[in-house]
């Protein structure tokens, strides 16, 4: 009688600097879009889980905010975020991108994370691979591999990978899965990540309007959700989702900068966001997206509060 097969699960997290490529790696790996990928820094600002169900096992991926020296009260708690979750997860993956020389903010992380009393195991992923050319790339790693001695770390593997390409990502994606323990699935097969629709709609229109205004405001928008529904009295077979949102920011000024010479740049974040949201939800949307200040935000606690962070 044959021995009966043992099914894995657990927890990776990624953690890095700002724009080190932890979301846009999370995508790859889990197959699918499920957190929002810019080329701001500090775009991710909460924890993001995608799942990875294979038939032996389940991984589920923790992408986190970049670990950045915090000038608000978001930040901070940004961070916080990020060193509560470190100690609960099986395997930590610390992106290292290949185009640029490891520097302080790399090296703080990886002190904190060596200070932990039970340390999980430790993979280098030097993103960004795809962006870097051979000879940025060999002395890249072996600058990681410098880092054991230097701060007293062991990495489990050091593995190049591009999320853009795709070059590493099955290999990573095995690694990961091989550092998990025996357990049961946590999230049902198919189920790619337990991100709310509503989360996951605000992100997609944050994503748009970060894209839109270039380098003039990106940390200082947020996306609320004031309403979502499908609109009564419509055809079974012809379904509209109606949302109302909001693009927060947290000046008077920036307010216009949305909005555009006549609405035109808020007219067209709102179209682009409402085809990337009917394809999220497979259903035709109706998009009411206005604009609303709510002073300085980032830095006071009840605001904060209100804006569920």
């Amino acid at each position: 009688m044959s021995e009966e097969l043992t099914h894995h699960s657990g927890f990776a997290i990624f953690v890095g600097r700002p724009n080190a490529g932890k979301s846009t790696l999370t995508n790859a790996l889990v197959g699918t879009k499920v957190a929002i990928a810019s080329d701001k820094p500090q775009t991710t600002r909460h924890i993001i889980k995608g799942i990875l169900t294979t038939d032996e096992a389940q991984l589920v991926i923790l992408d986190t905010p970049g670990v950045h020296r915090p000038r608000t009260l978001l930040g901070e708690r940004l961070n916080q975020l990020v060193y509560d979750a470190w100690s609960e997860v099986d395997v930590i993956g610390v992106c290292l991108p290949c185009p640029e020389k490891i520097g302080p903010g790399d090296r703080y992380i990886l002190s904190e994370i060596a200070k932990l009393p039970k340390p999980p195991m430790l993979i280098a992923l030097a993103t960004k691979l795809d962006a870097a050319g051979q000879a940025r790339i060999r002395t890249h790693l072996i600058e990681i591999q410098q880092l054991e001695a230097e701060l007293g770390i062991t990495w489990t593997e050091i593995v190049p990978v591009s999320a853009l390409t795709g070059e590493n990502c099955d290999l990573v994606r095995s690694l990961l899965l091989e550092q998990l323990p025996e357990g049961p699935a946590y999230y049902p097969d198919g189920e790619v990540t337990d991100e709310p629709t509503e989360t996951l709609i605000a992100e997609l229109i944050r994503e748009v309007a970060l894209a839109d205004v270039r380098e003039e405001l990106p940390h200082s928008i947020t996306v609320t959700i004031e309403e979502m529904g499908l609109r009564e009295g419509r055809a079974q077979d012809k379904p509209l989702l109606d949302i109302y949102a909001n693009l927060v920011v947290e000046r008077d000024s920036q307010k216009p900068i949305i909005l555009g010479h006549k609405g035109s740049r808020l007219k067209g974040i709102g179209t682009e966001a409402r085809q990337r949201i009917s394809r999220l939800v497979g259903t035709p949307v109706f998009l009411d997206l206005r604009v609303k200040v709510v002073k300085d935000w980032q830095r006071n606690p009840k605001a904060l509060n209100r804006l569920g962070f």
